[in-house]
């Protein structure tokens, strides 16, 4: 049986300052989050979104601070137990669309697969179920270059929920996607944290959508950098300072952005 993680820090930061050696991008960084939460990261371009789940996934050392996974520090973890811990969608292209839809599922077992990548009974369920929860079925049989965008991020979203972690981080899953298709992934990100009681987080540019749909937020903005629920952070104010006051304002009352005439 798994462990119910809805009532206790699945990942948590404090005081954590990101960058390059010695080049801060961003510090004093806190956030705690738990299962079965959709917690988006936004910020102005540059403000180091990306930098912050880069290094979450322990692709890149802190420069200060800390970071926790299940209240272990995340540097304890052996690369092995981290993949079980942790999955990454990034938005980078794939290293080979030759693969099919399923194929491409099914690299999210690697980590539990044996020397020679044998997919077990259970591994081949996981991906059947990741399949059926994106909704992939009816097309595991299409190659990666066949696919549309969307079909493509879904894909790779599904590769994720194959592997079976208690977190999933996603850099920017909406980039390149129409209106339409931008809301479907975050309701489909949304439905797989509050079903599964996963932690998802995910870098966005869409904060107007992250605030209608988001549990929590953590908002970048080169100081303070607030984090909380979104109606928290609409009510201390912490979204007018994301952009410059002369050309676009936020309307509190409405959770939207308006841009100054």
């Amino acid at each position: 049986m798994k462990e119910d993680t809805s009532r206790h820090t699945v990942l948590s930061a404090t005081d954590l300052a990101i960058g390059y050696k010695k080049n801060k991008v961003a510090r004093h960084i806190n956030f705690a989050l738990n299962g079965g939460e959709l917690t988006a990261i936004v910020g102005i371009n540059g403000i180091g979104k990306s930098t912050l789940l880069r290094t979450m996934a322990h692709m890149q050392p802190p420069l200060s601070g800390s970071i926790e996974v299940d209240r272990k520090p995340l540097d304890t973890y052996t690369p092995q137990k981290l993949s079980s811990k942790i999955s990454m969608v990034l938005t980078e292209p794939l290293a080979s669309k030759n693969l099919s839809v399923a194929e491409l599922v099914a690299l999210g077992r690697q980590p539990y697969t044996n020397w020679i990548g044998t997919l077990t009974e259970d591994d081949r369920q996981k991906t059947e179920e990741a399949l059926a929860a994106l909704g992939l079925a009816s097309i595991r049989k299409k190659k990666c270059y066949e696919l549309s965008d969307g079909q493509l991020q879904r894909a790779m979203i599904a590769r994720a929920l194959a592997q079976d972690t208690a977190i999933i981080l996603l850099d920017e899953p909406t980039t390149h996607l129409d209106l339409y298709h931008k809301v479907q992934i975050l309701k489909l990100l949304k439905s797989i944290a509050h079903e599964t009681q996963k932690t998802v987080v995910f870098t966005t540019h869409e904060i107007e959508m992250a605030i209608q749909l988001c549990d929590k937020m953590l908002l970048l903005n080169g100081t303070d950098n607030p984090f909380g629920q979104p109606c928290q952070l609409i009510e201390q104010g912490a979204f007018e300072a994301i952009f410059p006051d002369d050309t676009v304002t936020f309307d509190g009352e409405t959770g939207t952005f308006r841009i100054k005439k």
